[in-house]
């Protein structure tokens, strides 16, 4: 169940993150870079607001090298979405490059629970 929340977490994390880092690209071009930063900080506080407790969550069954791998892999799970339905731009085959190269990248620090 643990397992559970820290992927639940992380996706809420990665969420805010994605718009933290990226959503001023599209809607605040314009805007100074001094706005855009504090617009970003603030949102980022939801982001480690639940990155933090998703760590500390995972940390007492996992690996550290685990729980970075897991956090990308969701990390480009949200990324993809972000970029096809927020951000309008189009779906390439380098998306699938880089899934299987995470996909490999899971495989490998995890084959040790396999």
């Amino acid at each position: 169940m643990k397992f559970y929340l820290v992927v639940f977490l992380l996706i809420c994390s990665n969420t805010f993150m994605s718009f933290a880092w990226y959503a001023h690209l599209k809607n605040h071009a314009n805007s100074p870079l001094w706005q855009v930063v504090l617009l970003s900080w603030c949102i980022a506080l939801f982001e480690y607001s639940l990155m933090v407790p998703a760590n500390r969550l995972g940390n007492g069954f996992l690996t550290l090298p685990q729980l970075k791998i897991l956090q990308e892999v969701i990390s480009l799970s949200v990324f993809v979405p972000f970029v096809l339905f927020y951000m309008h731009k189009p779906l390439t085959w380098n998306y699938l490059w880089a899934a299987l190269c995470i996909l490999g990248a899971v495989f490998f620090i995890f084959r040790d629970k396999v």
